[in-house]
């Protein structure tokens, strides 16, 4: 019985690894499932089986690359012992990980495209915003943040965020860009600052 469950997750994520190169490089409109299938060496019942639909499978590759993007977010962040940096540190992570072409397509447009924002968001909670509010809360209780209320500025930062992925995503200097927004964000939470 383990080893069906082992090979079940070893089928899960090949199709879920193939699948993200195959919405990255063409999009989730085209691509291919019958393609996707046929580089895993697995038949279109496999993929059917374990994510019901080609809208499925691609649910799956934007909860991988969210979770991607949240683990390097707290990785980035947990290279400091300073709260405020941290703060930046991850704020700066989350950019530079959704515009990578790996990443862009899949996180920020055809996921919200594709999925409608309320799944999309559903999962960016799960995720990096889940991170950025518990930053805020721990901030906060240590002194560090003005009293404001958390839930709101975490939406509030992460709509931010989202927004200058997309902007830096489209600019033909994607590494001033980001450094643009950084200035921006770290002028701005300073006005937080306790």
């Amino acid at each position: 019985m383990k080893r069906n469950k082992e090979a079940a997750n070893e089928t899960i994520h090949k199709l879920i690894e193939i699948a993200r190169h195959h919405f990255t490089e063409y999009g989730f409109a085209d691509a291919s499932t019958e393609d996707i299938v046929h580089e895993a060496e697995l038949t279109r019942g496999a993929l059917y089986h374990h994510f019901g639909s080609k809208k499925g499978l691609f649910q799956a590759v934007l909860g991988a690359v969210q979770n991607d993007v949240a683990q390097r977010l707290e990785a980035e962040a947990g290279k400091s012992e300073d709260m405020w940096e941290q703060l930046l540190l991850g704020c700066r992570a989350f950019v530079s990980a959704a515009v990578e072409p790996r990443n862009s397509r899949i996180l920020l447009i055809d996921g919200p495209a594709v999925l409608g924002w309320e799944v999309w968001r559903e999962l960016d909670e799960q995720n990096s915003m889940r991170l950025l509010r518990g930053q805020l809360q721990m901030m906060q209780e240590h002194g560090l943040l003005r009293p404001v209320p958390v839930e709101a500025m975490t939406h509030f930062l992460s709509g931010a965020l989202n927004e200058s992925a997309l902007w830096i995503a489209q600019m033909p200097d994607s590494s001033q860009s980001l450094e643009e927004t950084m200035t921006v964000m770290t002028l701005f939470l300073q006005g937080y600052r306790e």
